[in-house]
């Protein structure tokens, strides 16, 4: 219904009010041998993503510019819905300044507390801000958070958490207000046992559910060891995924902060994306960025504001909550629409999907004899995976990416160029984007060198 600009009972006032019958009254004065009575050989309706896909077959038929991803690491390719496009292209939106002047901005400011509203609905938290720059600076302020909150500097982050994020986490620590303590891994998950070892006197520990191998961590474990201590417990999230798992808040996660590229944001050559950032509500005068907030005008209609921070206090320094004193507004409203446009049921397919996908295709690799499963436990259980997994291939992983990439294939993220570690793995990404048919042919390609 999404392209019929009206309802029926719309079109019948309107057949009404000029007083006809019908639509085909509407015609009557066409002779009839210049009309189309036959009817006409189309194919069958296509939903939006299929038609999407045909117009681009048809499009780039034979161009080796069209490479079908099976990468992730961070940007993944999921679909954006047309409505989401056309909502953040009118200029109301597009070419928005930032929302200071409320009597202004009434149409930006519902937008942003609509995406904060939607995010606690996502994250199971009390409060969201306006949204953060990406999801590595969304890290670095709840570590920021949990520091100003307990008075203490050490945080314990997880090695499993992605490595540019942690990268952004160390440059920030070069300023001597946070210490941060990484926990090493053990077969692709946090060592709980290190990070018992290191939790004393910590302000939070950091870790990201699925991590940066896609695996699910044991976050009631992770929430009683910081307990042990009173440390915060700060989770990552995939967007997508909260749409299925239960969320960080049902463990007891203090923050939860994460990437929210996934939710209606086009790839882009690796970006921009945003940052979401929520919190149970005791630390919302703590929260980094602006917080749209509701209220009533003098004629007790809804109106919307910018609250809790004045613009000042962006300025003060070192006394300032952040020096982050804005937000991927744009961006933010992307995700709403998608999210609307979705809704909860949408969302659940979608990871549905995204998760089966990732289950298939790591099915067909293994089958192939050229890949085995790279993190097992002694009993031969691998731990949980959303729609990332590793694999260790039989080879030469950066020969077989590269002539995946001739066939118009990304296969995957070779680990070894990550850490020496893990040389030999390889990280695969699967969202609802890609088919049966195109997984079989890639499983095809690889099997054979």
């Amino acid at each position: 219904m999404r392209f019929i600009p009206v309802s029926d009972a719309q079109r019948d006032a309107m057949l009404r009010v000029v007083g006809v019958p019908g639509v085909d009254s509407l015609f009557e004065v066409i002779p009839r041998g210049v009309r189309l009575d036959r009817p006409l050989d189309l194919p069958h309706p296509m939903n939006e993503q299929a038609l999407r896909r045909h117009l681009d077959d048809v499009a780039y038929h034979g161009c080796p510019c069209q490479l079908v991803p099976f990468l992730g690491a961070g940007c993944y390719d999921h679909y954006v819905p047309a409505i989401v496009d056309a909502v953040i292209s009118k200029p109301e939106f597009f070419t928005a300044y930032t929302p200071y002047q409320a009597e202004v901005s009434q149409g930006t400011l519902q937008a942003i507390y609509e995406f904060q509203s939607m995010i606690c609905m996502l994250t199971g938290m009390d409060v969201a801000n306006a949204s953060m720059y990406d999801g590595a600076t969304a890290l670095v302020e709840a570590a920021y958070l949990a520091v100003h909150q307990t008075g203490r500097r050490r945080v314990i982050v997880a090695s499993t958490i992605h490595p540019e994020w942690l990268e952004t986490l160390l440059t920030y620590a070069t300023a001597g207000l946070i210490d941060p303590v990484v926990v090493p891994a053990e077969r692709g998950l946090v060592d709980l046992a290190a990070l018992r070892e290191q939790v004393a006197d910590a302000a939070a520990v950091l870790v990201a559910s699925p991590n940066f191998f896609g695996h699910i961590e044991d976050l009631a474990a992770i929430r009683a060891i910081a307990d042990n201590v009173g440390a915060l417990m700060v989770v990552a999230a995939n967007p997508i995924l909260l749409g299925l798992i239960e969320p960080p808040s049902a463990f007891g996660a203090d923050v939860v902060v994460g990437e929210g590229q996934p939710l209606g944001c086009p790839m882009t050559f690796g970006g921009p994306g945003f940052g979401f950032f929520a919190c149970k509500q005791q630390f919302v005068r703590r929260m980094p960025g602006r917080i749209v907030g509701r209220t009533v005008d003098v004629e007790g209609r809804d109106a919307f504001v910018l609250t809790m921070q004045a613009r000042e206090q962006h300025i003060r320094r070192e006394r300032a909550t952040s020096n982050i004193c804005s937000n991927h507004s744009l961006l933010a409203l992307a995700a709403s629409v998608y999210l609307a446009s979705l809704g909860p049921d949408g969302l659940e397919q979608v990871a549905r999907v995204c998760c089966a996908n990732a289950r298939y295709l790591r099915a067909k690799l293994v089958a192939t004899g050229m890949f085995d499963p790279a993190f097992m436990d002694d009993d031969g259980d691998e731990p949980a995976f959303g729609y990332e997994f590793v694999l260790r291939y039989h080879g030469d992983v950066t020969e077989m990416q590269g002539r995946m990439l001739e066939l118009g294939y990304l296969a995957g993220l070779d680990l070894g160029r990550i850490d020496e570690e893990h040389d030999g793995l390889v990280l695969f990404a699967v969202t609802e984007q890609r088919t049966r048919e195109e997984i079989d042919a890639f499983v095809r390609e690889v099997a054979h060198p």
